[in-house]
């Protein structure tokens, strides 16, 4: 089963990053949360992927194109033009399709310009560029199967922008900082789409979050696998320290991979 990402954005709330780069090239652990995010959906058998690119899309190409030239050592014949490439240290068995989708295009737009990637596949995988979780990729696959309807999505709790207080006779009892509880369910990518969902597709403009899941939940065809574990995004300067803290920490949530 393939894996769409979105990876078109500006990612104007992060402009200190992206104006050099796009979104999910900024970087968790010296790594580009686009890596890390692959690796998620790697750790479950998932290799095949379709980053669709837009904004600055070229340095999403660079990365991949010199990965093997970063990760061994190389040998170049200036007069031959050969390059040999020694201590082969990668580990991802990954093939990716990396599509251009239109700088100016919007979520929906984006996944309708690869319909003709996906043709032929009853199934696939769609996620944002910018969002990590332990979300369980198998049984999210599954439940999807399971149901029979057009669309899966998966339903996070976000964590709590400000820390919460349990108070007793107006004492703190407990302090939590940034639980990630009791804010209702939210939109946490980690898609799962039969290939109808082209049919509520249209253009570059479309904007998969509106029209096209509106409307398939009224035709009772969008189902939410509940994810109470780990989720978070990107968005800001400071989401990127809370993922970079947690990774220096060696106790990653999303990290599911060996």
């Amino acid at each position: 089963m393939k894996v769409v990402i979105l990876a078109g954005g500006l990612g104007t709330r992060l402009a200190e990053e992206t104006n050099l780069r796009p979104k999910p090239m900024v970087e968790i652990g010296g790594m580009p949360i686009l890596w890390h995010i692959m690796k998620i959906y790697s750790h479950y058998g998932y290799n095949e992927f379709l980053p669709a690119l837009g904004y600055k899309g070229h340095v999403i190409k660079e990365f991949f194109t010199d990965y093997l030239t970063r990760s061994c050592d190389i040998t170049v014949n200036l007069g031959s033009g050969k390059i040999e490439h020694k201590n082969n240290k990668i580990s991802e068995d990954w093939i990716i399709r990396l599509n251009d989708t239109g700088k100016d295009s919007l979520t929906g737009g984006r996944l309708h310009r690869l319909e003709s990637e996906l043709a032929g596949e009853e199934t696939f995988m769609l996620t944002y560029g910018d969002g990590v979780a332990n979300v369980d990729i198998e049984k999210l696959v599954a439940f999807h199967k399971s149901h029979g309807k057009i669309a899966t999505v998966t339903a996070v709790r976000p964590p709590a922008r400000f820390g919460a207080l349990e108070i007793n006779e107006g004492k703190v009892t407990q302090f939590h900082e940034k639980p990630q509880v009791g804010e209702g369910w939210i939109n946490g990518g980690f898609f799962v789409f039969n290939k109808e969902v082209f049919k509520y597709l249209n253009g570059d403009m479309t904007i998969l979050e509106k029209e096209p899941l509106e409307n398939l939940a009224k035709d009772n065809q969008l189902m939410a696998f509940k994810h109470d574990g780990f989720w978070h995004c990107m968005d800001t300067i400071r989401d990127k320290d809370t993922l970079n803290n947690l990774w220096a920490s060696g106790d990653a949530p999303w990290k599911v991979w060996k």
